[in-house]
């Protein structure tokens, strides 16, 4: 062959494997039902293997494999030391193959309950779903619960791969019972298809190629399947949305705003609005590094020049001005829980949704779903794996779709403020609507002139410390040192509060963060007034003393660490409440069976061990008068 026909023939292969439809998909389901086996065949079978990864393979089944002389193929995917010394896949893994009339990118992900998350992570960018179940075992709770997520997030066609049919004998029966069992709890789930294929992973039995063994199978094989199943992209068909990464300014004569196309597509000279402002304007120039673009689709990355000078920042949305997102401070959301520590409503954490990263809480917890019967539970918090319908709002209005209307702007992120660490992934439902009546009352009196008439700087003055750290004895003198300086001052106390305002809150971890926030939003107001508020409260959580400095504005919250060792309180223990909890006679108390997080950088550190509390009433006033607050 000449060198013209070989860069032919290269060029035609390139142009057919460019050609070829995408599809996405992941395999999930319950620790032992043979996914990483099953994708390990496929990479066997359609001859993607080179003879080194071969003999590497074979090497490693020698090593690690549990298939006697056989190749273990799970050992092309798990490639962690703790997945092989464990058997069992932890993280994510991808891998791409390709066959004659697709190509595929699939994502093996973990069975183990403690990896849900890693699973959720695989499912959110897949167009299918191949959900095996062992065949000696039948549907088990992970098959559940693995099935319901992937409903969730939307994906539309699945395949329940019944695996390892040759240790029941390629037994019929065992098939069609466990096929029956599925489809009848998944029948609310609103999957487009559900194709069931008896396989043997292992043996490649209906893999590639029908299998012998299962005579009484009609269906397709397992490839069969995958290189025909109709999977449409129709992000092109969604309105146009682009959340903003960077505004790109190289120089004086130049701004745009770069991100990728999530949904829908644009053209120069449409009309777009910017979802939170509500600025409009048209699109002037579409903008890549390979020069202008007539039009940009959805998963395209690109920058858009504009027609006037709009006011966009990193993480606003730009979207169609004919068909905007909604824009609010709550929704409701379902939402996967995917950390140890409880969620707890009230507490603060961070919501990611596109580029945007606000904070937020959750208000209520609507229901919890059981992934056995898919019954709706009371639930006062969501533990890990548990997947509810909450309802939350943000501390700043965002810009949202509907999950179902559009994905890309319709999914969030929940990350916890101390640890930086992804615990939660939620699907927006719809927008909460009930306040939209409810709008800030122009006030012709402001707080600065009510603190101006009582010649101080409004602030809380917020006391924390274990039970017994004399929290409330410095807290009393300080207030009345003040009051004795003509100030205007307020002291909420934590027992005093439980016997009114809080006095439907127990001590759990639940309880405590709305007993934290309630004190939050009556010391606003009283700041709002004018006033030197003083709260002594254990409250035990960094977050919501941060939740609680943060609805404040800068400088009007001032943490104040009455710093005890837990022998000095327990030593005093004036209430003789330590040693009750020492008993066993009262649950969740602080230091015994409930942490205490201490303040990490407060303003003032007092240490209560060492000085009395007149000593430390007077260092307090001190930094008051030093920084300002009394006029």
């Amino acid at each position: 062959m000449s060198l013209a026909a070989e860069a032919t023939s290269v060029a035609d292969y390139l142009s057919a494997q460019e050609n070829k439809s995408l599809l996405r998909f992941l395999t999930c389901g319950s620790v032992d039902d043979g996914k990483s086996t099953l994708i390990g065949r496929l990479l066997y079978d359609t001859k993607l293997l080179f003879e080194d990864q071969l003999a590497t393979l074979s090497n490693d089944s020698r090593k690690h494999g549990t298939t006697g002389d056989d190749l273990d193929f799970a050992l092309l995917v798990d490639g962690l030391a703790a997945e092989r010394e464990q058997g069992i896949t932890i993280d994510v893994a991808y891998r791409f193959f390709a066959t004659d009339k697709r190509k595929f990118i699939v994502a093996d992900t973990p069975g183990h309950e403690q990896y849900t998350r890693n699973m959720a992570t695989g499912a959110s960018n897949s167009d299918l779903a191949v959900i095996l179940v062992d065949a000696r075992q039948g549907i088990l709770t992970q098959t559940r619960r693995h099935s319901f997520i992937v409903s969730l997030l939307g994906i539309r066609h699945v395949v329940l791969a019944v695996n390892k049919i040759d240790l029941v004998d390629f037994s019929q029966k065992v098939f069609d019972d466990i096929v029956a069992a599925y489809r009848e709890f998944s029948a609310g789930f609103g999957f487009e298809s559900l194709v069931a294929v008896p396989l043997s992973a292992r043996y490649g039995d209906n893999m590639l190629e029908r299998s012998e063994r299962t005579s009484w199978y009609d269906g397709p094989t397992l490839v069969e399947h995958l290189e025909s199943v109709p999977v449409a992209d129709d992000a092109l068909a969604r309105p146009f949305r682009m959340p903003v990464q960077w505004v790109n300014r190289p120089n004086l004569d130049f701004r745009g705003f770069s991100g990728t196309v999530a949904s829908g597509s644009v053209r120069p000279g449409d009309a777009i609005v910017v979802a939170g402002s509500g600025r409009t304007s048209k699109v002037k120039a579409i903008v890549t590094k390979d020069g202008s673009r007539p039009r940009a689709d959805a998963g395209e990355a690109v920058t858009l020049t504009l027609e006037d000078e709009v006011d966009i920042s990193r993480g606003d949305i730009i979207a169609a001005a004919t068909a905007r997102p909604e824009v609010s401070d709550q929704f409701a959301a379902h939402l996967i829980w995917m950390h140890d520590d409880a969620l707890l409503p009230g507490r603060p954490y961070l919501i990611k949704i596109g580029t945007r990263t606000v904070s937020a809480s959750v208000t209520e917890i609507k229901h919890k779903v059981d992934v056995n019967s898919f019954q709706k539970l009371a639930a006062k918090q969501l533990a890990l794996n548990e997947v509810g319908v909450v309802n939350l709002a943000t501390q700043q209005p965002i810009a949202f779709d509907a999950f179902a209307d559009v994905p890309q702007t319709g999914a969030f992120i929940v990350i916890d403020r101390m640890s930086n660490l992804t615990v939660g992934a939620g699907m927006i439902d719809f927008g909460l609507r009930r306040a939209t009546n409810v709008h800030w009352q122009a006030l012709e009196v402001d707080k600065a002139s009510r603190a101006a008439m009582k010649l101080q700087k409004p602030a809380v003055l917020w006391f924390t410390g274990l039970s017994g750290s004399g929290k409330s004895t410095v807290a009393n003198l300080v207030e009345k040192k003040l009051n004795a300086l003509g100030r205007h001052t307020y002291l909420l106390d934590g027992d005093n509060v439980r016997h009114g305002l809080n006095k439907d809150l127990g001590f759990t971890a639940a309880d405590r963060v709305e007993n934290i926030r309630r004190v939050g939003e009556t010391a606003k107001l009283f700041v709002d007034a004018g006033l030197i508020v003083l709260t002594s409260f254990i409250s035990p959580f960094r977050a919501e003393r941060q939740m609680a400095r943060e609805i404040l504005e800068p400088g009007e919250f001032v943490e104040i660490f009455v710093d005890t060792p837990l022998e000095v309180a327990e030593r005093r223990d004036p209430k003789g409440l330590y040693a009750r909890a020492r008993r066993g006679e009262i649950k969740n108390f602080t230091g015994i069976d409930s942490p205490y997080e201490a303040p990490a950088e407060p303003e003032i550190h007092l240490a209560s061990g060492e000085h009395t509390a007149e000593v430390l009433s007077d260092e307090i006033v001190a930094y008051l008068t030093a920084h300002g607050y009394l006029l």
